[in-house]
């Protein structure tokens, strides 16, 4: 907007006014000073204290690497619904947090010290390492204070929960205590995800984040039958992607229901007989019967070769005496890939294991815990186990036994943090057995409000009902040990503890002091009256997503201490994280929750797309494209970058972000916002406007421009509200944004003049419009809000009511929709008029007719001209610098053509099989007097001797005038 000079003032007046030019990064830094000097954040919450509690819990971040622009996105979202519903009445304590512990940290310390694995940290010493991870863990906390700081996200970090304190461990371990005492925790040997870098197990949902795609060899390998009717005579024939646990094969699984084919073929020039599953024939033996010569030999089902033995694909590993390498029946066996017969590794697959139990068959494992053959193993020793497959098909190949290898892409478990090839693997270890609740986890899932809703039962509802228990415990140093002390002398006696309190009543001796984690809580023993032997810790830690899934009570320390705060505090009513936190934060609040409390941590949950450069590419070094988050927001403003990052897009879409984007924000949203409210203090401090002297019209006596206003302002306030409580900050964004654009770009634009004048009804109403904007706007962008309130709405407030008004727009209230400004009717005449004023100007340009030469007359057709009130159509004529408005109908013939077809959409829609009679009915009437009819709301049309009423929105009326006309038309409107 320019402004003609500014004219002299006349009397005092309670504004003064915004520069029109404004640094926003350099006004933001002077706001943040104003906040802490003034504690306006904890001047809120004391404000809130003792109305009903509204809870948010933030998901601890690990402090052990600088922050990065995707930090701004989760905190905007964390601080924009607390701060709306805080403004709507409730009390929103905020508590930031800080997560410890977990291989995340180990393996940063370890890169740091140059260690290669466990060995290497025994060496080193537990105490000494575990202190560096402590030392890690706070060093960039610095970093993420000063980012949650400058982008004005307001949460308490003076009493930051930490999850490596002894508080949060006690806490930790009463809930695993209390799941102990339900029959969740176990303790069992089974086939789990395992890390030979990491020398420890994994739980699902984060083997879940760690796929990658890899090529790995797909062998089918034919083994001899030695017994039974077809010993020495027939091959089994198995296929595998793992031919490294071909060593320590055991037995061969089949489907008992299954028919097995006995077939003679030819291979590599010699005659072969092999056993198949009849599905899997053709794919096998590689084209049908017309291409590749067989003859079936026998048609058996898999009961048949129950026990019956082969001989095993490797003699390199040795097996305990007793009976092994025989058929085994199993119901897992399918007979979509592969051959029809499983290759059985109990000490690598979950389902092997449960057979080859099940027949009482050994668990042989070759591969120590850091992923490599035992060294005395012929062949393959000392080789990684994943780089062992290619001498083991060579020697399958040298021998004869290899059917046939093809190189198989897929997706693989790794790593998630330090992206080694993971083994599923025999060991111990503790598990709680969440499988047992999945029906509650699945009611408490259907409680629950998901952003998007496709989450609930797509990705995350799959995941429940495919739950697996939990692998809980880690062979790790730096976490939360596992509160399982056990007797040394009969180790079925077991003690589970829940704090230090109770470890010193065991032990005799006041450990209140203790730090709980290792080594110094593994040197805690104790015996019990009447037992033998001495209770020893477990040595196992257990996995931080647990205690990240604790914070709801762990945070308090609770319920040794602060119970009445916890129990304010649960569920929480809003969490929000990425989206890749649905099997991470998301499930472990909901796991822990349902196991300990019976019910979910949380009841709306916000799930986020990923952050990307401005090229579409993932944000990395490597690439050059980061963007960090402080010099971002000394360039474009922190209200810049959490308006995108709120109204850029879906919540959960991912989005790019650059200076571009940004400096679009700023200019189109930020200024036009800011220059507006400039323009009405310049002119509010010029001509002496005070309210409390010169009081304005009531609303209903203004002008209809000043009513239209108003109205437009409450539907947007019923639309933020709306969206805002339906955790869609893009939809209340929009709202914001065009009506922003239509404020200046409209109202103030077409009322310039009565502001020149000092109108009091037009400031006034200016006035009534920032101050419900301003709070509309202040969860979104906190700092330009805050200084717009205070400069601009807060002096005519002074005094109102008999109340000081609050000196922050963050300590008023939200607004209410005023009722008695909505004027549907006005709205929509407007948006018409707006309409018209756009077609006409388009019309102007295709005529190369500036808007400063006069025109004589303009033509319009369009639906509810005709009622409109004369102001807004003289708004249209002086917008389009015309001398009168008239409708195209009533021009006459000589000046337009008229041609009206049927929408036979909408037609269709109503009358069915009858609209191809309408249409023919309509092409034959006169399109004159159909039009001006049907404008009239009184067409008809005769079909079959029937008079069938045509309704708004059944025609498509096209009036175009003749040579000498320009015309532009667009949604059922025309003007020329």
């Amino acid at each position: 907007m320019s402004d003609p000079e500014r004219p002299g003032s006349r009397r005092r007046s309670p504004f003064t006014a915004l520069p029109p030019q404004v640094d926003l990064p350099a006004l933001e830094r002077e706001i943040l000073q104003r906040w802490e000097a003034d504690k306006v954040f904890a001047r809120s919450l004391e404000a809130s204290a003792g109305r009903p509690q509204w809870t948010f819990y933030e998901g601890p971040p690990t402090a052990n690497g600088r922050p990065g622009t995707h930090h701004i996105e989760a905190r905007a979202f964390k601080d924009v619904f607390p701060r709306f519903k805080t403004m709507q009445g409730w009390h929103v304590p905020r508590r930031a947090g800080w997560d410890c512990h977990g291989l995340p940290v180990e393996i940063a310390v370890e890169q740091e010290l140059g260690f290669a694995g466990k060995p290497d940290i025994e060496r080193y010493g537990i105490a000494e390492f575990n202190e560096r991870c402590r030392d890690s863990v706070v060093r960039h906390v610095d970093a993420f204070s000063e980012l949650t700081r400058r982008m004005g996200y307001w949460v308490d970090m003076s009493t930051a929960y930490w999850t490596m304190d002894p508080t949060y461990i006690e806490s930790v371990w009463w809930s695993l205590k209390q799941v102990f005492e339900k029959g969740l925790l176990v303790e069992d040997h089974r086939v789990a995800p395992y890390c030979p870098r990491c020398g420890t197990g994994l739980s699902d949902h984060e083997v879940a984040q760690g796929y990658e795609s890899i090529t790995d060899p797909s062998v089918y390998v034919s083994l001899p039958v030695t017994s039974g009717e077809w010993a020495g005579k027939a091959d089994l024939l198995i296929w595998t992607t793992t031919p490294w646990t071909l060593p320590s094969n055991t037995a061969v699984a089949v489907h008992p229901d299954v028919t097995y084919l006995v077939v003679r073929t030819e291979r590599d020039g010699r005659e072969r007989t092999v056993v198949v599953a009849e599905p899997l024939v053709d794919a096998v033996l590689g084209g049908s019967a017309d291409d590749v010569p067989r003859e079936v030999l026998a048609r058996t089902t898999g009961r048949d070769w129950e026990y019956v033995h082969y001989q095993r694909p490797f003699e390199l590993v040795e097996f305990p005496e007793g009976d092994a390498h025989f058929v085994v029946l199993a119901d897992y066996v399918t007979t979509e890939d592969g051959t029809g017969l499983v290759h059985q590794s109990p000490a690598f697959g979950a389902d092997d294991l449960a057979v080859c139990r099940a027949y009482g068959l050994p668990v042989v494992n070759p591969i120590d815990p850091s992923g490599h053959f035992l060294s005395d193993i012929a062949l393959v020793g000392g080789h990684f186990f994943k780089a062992a497959d290619p001498a083991l098909v060579e020697d399958l190949q040298r021998r004869g036994v290899l059917w046939r290898e093809q190189r198989y892409q897929h997706s693989y478990p790794h790593c998630w943090r330090c992206h080694t090839p993971l083994m599923y693997y025999a060991q111990p270890s503790w598990y709680i057995r969440t499988s047992s609740i999945k029906d509650q986890l699945l009611a408490e899932n259907e409680k629950t409000h998901w952003h998007p809703e496709t989450i609930q039962w797509g990705r995350y509802g799959d995941w429940l009902r495919n739950n697996v228990d939990w692998a809980l415990s880690r062979d790790r140093y730096w976490g939360t040990p596992l509160p399982i002390w056990r007797n040394d002398a009969d180790p079925q006696r077991m003690v589970v503890v829940g704090s230090l309190a109770e470890l010193s009543e065991l032990t005799g001796r006041d450990l209140s002091g203790l730090d709980p984690h290792r080594p110094f809580i593994d040197d805690v023993t104790f015996t019990r009256p009447g037992e033998e032997g001495t209770y020893r810790r477990v040595p196992q830690v257990i996995d931080a997503w647990y205690d990240s899934g604790s914070m709801p009570f762990a945070q308090w320390g609770a319920p040794h201490r602060n119970t009445d705060a916890f129990e304010a505090a649960y569920p929480a009513q809003f969490i929000c994280e990425a989206i890749d936190q649905t099997r991470g934060w998301f499930y472990s609040l909901m796991a822990v929750g349902t196991a300990v409390f019976g019910r979910s941590s949380y009841e709306n949950v916000l799930c986020l797309g990923h952050i990307l450069a401005e090229d579409g590419r993932k944000m990395s070094k490597h690439l050059g494209n980061i963007l960090e988050p402080i010099p971002l927001m000394d360039r474009h403003g922190a209200d810049a970058v959490r308006w995108f990052m709120l109204a850029g897009g879906s919540p959960w879409s991912a989005r790019r972000v650059g200076h571009e984007t940004l400096s679009e924000v700023v200019r189109k949203v930020l200024l036009t916002y800011w220059n507006t409210a400039s323009f009405f203090t310049l002119y509010a401090e010029t001509n002496g406007w005070d309210p409390a002297r010169a009081p304005a019209p009531a609303p209903a006596d203004r002008p209809l421009l000043d009513r239209w206003a108003l109205a437009e302002l409450a539907e947007v306030t019923a639309g933020v509200t709306a969206a805002l409580e339906d955790f869609d900050t893009q939809g209340a964004g929009r709202l914001l944004a065009q009506f922003v654009d239509d404020l200046s770009n409209w109202y103030v634009r077409r009322s310039r003049r009565r502001f020149w004048d000092g109108d009091p009804a037009a400031l006034a109403t200016l006035h009534e419009v920032l101050d419900v904007l301003t709070r509309l706007m202040a969860p979104f962008t906190p700092f330009v809000t805050d200084e717009v309130w205070a400069r601009a709405v807060v002096p005519a407030l002074t005094g109102r009511d008999g109340e000081a008004p609050p000196d922050s727009v963050h300590l008023a209230g939200w607004p209410e929709v005023d009722t008695g400004a909505r004027d549907v009717q006005l709205v929509e005449q407007v948006a018409l008029v707006r309409r018209l004023v756009e077609l006409g100007r388009s019309a102007r340009t295709s005529a190369k007719a500036r808007t400063r030469q006069p025109l004589a007359r303009a033509l319009v057709a369009a639906p509810g001209w005709e009622q409109l009130p004369r102001d807004l159509v003289a708004e249209v004529a002086d917008e389009l610098n015309v001398a009168g408005l008239t409708e195209i109908g009533a021009v006459g013939s000589d000046l337009v053509d008229v041609s009206v077809k049927v929408d036979f959409r909408a037609v269709g829609r109503r009358l069915g099989k009858q609209v191809q009679a309408v249409a023919r009915a309509v092409a034959a009437a006169d399109p004159a007097e159909l039009t001006a009819a049907y404008r009239a709301g009184t067409a008809t049309v005769e079909v079959d001797g029937a008079r069938v009423p045509l309704e708004d929105g059944d025609l498509i009326v096209t009036e175009t005038p003749r040579e000498g006309w320009t015309v532009a038309s667009g949604g059922g409107l025309t003007v020329a």
